[in-house]
Order: C-alpha cells, then structure tokens, then sequence
C-alpha cells in the first residue's frame, strides 16, 4: 500500500496502529499545512513540518507537561531514536525528568574544553590570564609550553598520574635547574586543581609531589644601609655597561618600581607636563593602574634616555629589536659586574627605599601606598581609598635629593651623572 501522509484522517489511523514507524513510511511523510503528529512505539512520534522531520517525546512529570527531543531524521535513525526513547523512559521510571538531564547534558557538552592536559591547561590559563600580571602570563605560558605540554599535553588527564609528572620533573632538574622544576610543578598543581573544580579528575598528582626534591631556601637578600646607597650610585656611575641598562638601573632606584614594571615601561605611560608616570593595570601585580611622582631626577634621566631608545615604543629595548622590551635579567647582569651578586639584586633597591624612607618618620601608609602593596587589613583596604599623592610627590623628591644629593635643586639643568656610552 502506498502512503503518502497528508491528512488528519490517516494520521487518526497510524495513531491506532501497533507496528512501528517503516523507513517507507517516515520517507514518505510530508506536510503542506500544519504539523504532523506520527507514532512510532511507547509514545515516541515523529513531528512532520514543510522542512524537517524531528523525534519526539511528551510527558508528564510532577504534573507538567515536557517535550524531549532527540533530533531530526535522518540524522537520527530510527533505531537510535528509539534507543534514546527507552533511556528517557527508564529514567522517568526512576523519577528522573529526561528533559532536565538533556538540558544539562548539553551545558557540559557547552563547557567541555577537551579532557587532555593541554587544553585544560589551555582553559585554565584563558580564565586566569585577563586578571594576571604580564610576568604570571610569561612565566606559566613557558613552563606550559615549554615543560610540560611536549610531554603530558596530548594524554588523557587521568592518565597522568605522579609517577609520570615525576618523570618530567626531574629531567626539568637535570635541564635547567631545581627551582625551575619546582615552579613547573606549582604551575601543574593549578592546573589539576581546576581539572578537579571542573569535575574532570577528583585527585591532583602534582599535590602528591609536593617535597620531591629538596628546594634550597630562597635567599632574602638584606637592603643596603644608608651609608651604601651612594657606593651604590657611583659604582653605577663607573660601570662600562651600556648607557640605557645604567639610567634603567637608576630609574628604578629612583622610582624604586619592580624591575619588570620599568624594564617594560613604555613611553605613552609617561607624562612629563605633570612629572607623573601611570602604570597601567595590566603590567602591575595585584591588577590595579599605579601612579608614580617623578623627581626632578627621575625627569632629567628620561630626557637623557629618550634619544637611547631608537624611537622604540619602550624606554628600553631589546638589543635585538626596538620592537620587544629589554630582557629583565640584563639589570642582574650589571649588578653582578658591579659587585653586588648574591647580597644585592634590583629587587632589594624596594626595600632600601622603604627602610630609609621609614627612618625619616614618612607615614607607612604613604610608603606602601607607593609600593603599591596591598592593605592585608581587607575591612581597612575596603574603606581605606585614599592615595596620599600630596605627600607621595613630597616623598619621591626628599628620596631623589637623597639619592643624588648633587642636584637637590630648584630649578635649573639637571645632568645625571652617567656617561653617554652606547654598546655597539
């Protein structure tokens, strides 16, 4: 018998019937008005509009009615949507709603971002890296990139147990050092612990290793005294090193910023009008744009500097293209020369600053202010907004006046006493 569905009547009839729905009969379907109803078997029914042909399922459930979908032939074959037809029955029957487990089903499908290493480490590095510090996103880009993705990043997350990432620790250690492994393995352990957040794996094996190797102790090195500041200033004065590094060097005494902060400075950030330099949040470590008075000294240092940038966007660019900044181990590197390695590194010139600033009776808000360090006290940093800048201003230039007492000034041309020496 030929069927070709286009009225009530004969819809009436397939309702009645016992057999399911034949691949004739589905092919043959059609509809030039409204929707066709057509029953297959246990209340699944194919719905026929003009265009599509879909599975479907109606049903009650704590006394209201739902509709299940479970696609469009022939996409989905019969037998599949009778197969996903008996699984919504038997979840009805344990007094689960079928609709409400697909919902959620598709919101995983949604999230899901890959179940290997590499593109949950992908996800967890796209969520962080907008609240991060530049220095956070290069340092965990590399050890992702760099250690652990060649080895582990196509494996199954549950397939990387301790005993494999131990493996890539340790040849991290015999590469490039203990204490690159161990900051590896911390990147790891956030990794794993957002798999776990995720619901992906329920035990983090980075955690597990924690104590794997004996980290030696990392060294806090002592601020200079008062009376080697100036020692400080001439050995820099002296050094045969390249101009730039040297007013890098003393930007950051003056300044006393993070070495990355003004390694990576660039020029826009710069207003010379009002002797201010605003750092913008994305550079600087808690995420919040920083705003540094400029001394008088610091200012003639610029002047000095600008035409030692080659027109690069940074004040100090790389030696191999004005287009990236100055690697941050080129400051170490004349410290070293200077004398001062292992008891002295750029890090302590902020810890110097701050010493002799608070033996000069400068308020300890003011200075942390400036340090831009955050309120630990979180219901005191909660009303505490204030920034001090009247007093910040007064600060930075009682500290320049220290630092090069030779142009503690007023008015006039200021040189800053270091040789205009460019490396070729």
């Amino acid at each position: 018998m030929s069927i070709c569905i286009v009225s009530t009547s004969i819809t009436s009839m397939l309702n009645d019937r016992e057999m399911p729905l034949t691949i004739i009969e589905i092919n043959r379907a059609k509809t030039d008005g409204a929707a066709l109803k057509l029953p297959d078997k246990d209340g699944l029914y194919l719905r026929v509009t003009k265009t599509t042909k879909g599975w479907r399922f109606d049903f009650r459930f704590d006394n209201r009615r739902y509709t299940i979908s479970y696609g469009l032939y022939p996409s989905v074959s019969p037998a599949k949507a009778r197969e996903l037809h008996q699984e919504a029955r038997r979840q009805l029957a344990e007094g689960i709603n079928p609709a409400f487990r697909k919902r959620l089903e598709k919101l995983a499908r949604g999230a899901s971002f890959g179940n290997s290493f590499e593109a949950t480490a992908r996800n967890w590095y796209e969520g962080k890296q907008e609240q991060r510090s530049h220095a956070w996103r290069e340092a965990h880009d590399l050890y992702l990139r760099r250690d652990l993705n060649p080895y582990i990043g196509d494996m199954p997350l549950s397939q990387v147990d301790a005993r494999a990432l131990l493996n890539v620790l340790e040849k991290i250690r015999i590469d490039r050092g203990v204490k690159i492994a161990e900051r590896v393995r911390q990147t790891a352990v956030q990794v794993f612990d957002h798999a776990i957040r995720k619901l992906r794996i329920q035990a983090n094996p980075a955690r597990v290793l924690q104590g794997w190797a004996d980290i030696p102790p990392q060294v806090s090195h002592e601020p200079l005294r008062e009376d080697e500041i100036h020692e400080f200033v001439e050995r820099l004065d002296a050094d045969t090193g390249s101009a730039a590094t040297k007013l890098c060097i003393l930007l950051m005494l003056l300044t006393f910023v993070r070495k990355n902060e003004i390694a990576h400075a660039r020029w826009t950030e710069f207003d010379h009008e009002n002797a201010v330099w605003v750092i913008p949040a994305e550079r600087m470590k808690m995420r919040e744009p920083h705003v540094v008075p400029l001394s008088r000294q610091a200012l003639a240092a610029l002047e000095q500097l600008k035409p030692l940038s080659f027109a690069s966007d940074y004040l100090f660019p790389s030696l191999s293209s004005i287009y990236k900044p100055m690697n941050l181990a080129t400051p170490n590197v004349v410290f070293e020369r200077m004398g001062y390695g292992g008891r002295f590194t750029p890090h302590g010139i902020r810890a110097t600053a701050s010493t002799w600033l608070n033996n000069r009776g400068v308020r300890a808000d003011v200075i942390e202010r400036q340090l831009a360090h955050v309120e630990r006290n979180r219901v005191r940093a909660a009303y505490n907004r204030a920034d001090y800048m009247s007093e910040r201003i007064a600060m930075m230039q009682m500290w320049a006046d220290f630092v090069l007492p030779d142009h503690a000034t007023t008015g006039g041309t200021l040189s800053v006493p270091l040789p205009q020496y460019v490396e070729q």
